[in-house]
């Protein structure tokens, strides 16, 4: 599975990159490909292109407060969470988005 999101916190600053390595590490583990983009205190970083969009299976949005840019991801599937849940549970998040799309994670 292809694996795209934002990740944004309140200050931008912590729980942006935190979120963003939690969900990194996770859907790595679960053998997935994955790619996200923070936008913080020093503005976006890790931007997504059209192509990530286009290829992406799912849509992960980490955010405490509204994010720029969500009307690229219309038509698809996205997944609306707090940082708060990538931070403490980013692998059983994973295993329900893989159960309610169908995917199987890939064997390690």
């Amino acid at each position: 599975m292809y694996i795209i999101g934002i990740t944004a916190c309140t200050a931008g600053i912590a729980h942006t990159y935190i979120a963003k390595e939690k969900l990194v590490l996770a859907a790595k583990e679960r053998g997935h490909r994955v790619k996200i983009e923070t936008q913080g205190t020093i503005g976006v970083e890790d931007e997504l292109t059209k192509d990530d969009i286009r290829r992406a299976d799912v849509v992960i949005i980490a955010a405490d407060i509204g994010i720029k840019g969500r009307e690229r991801f219309e038509g698809k599937k996205v997944v609306n969470v707090p940082t708060e849940m990538v931070i403490k549970s980013p692998k059983s998040m994973l295993e329900k988005i893989e159960q309610k799309l169908g995917i199987q994670a890939a064997a390690k």
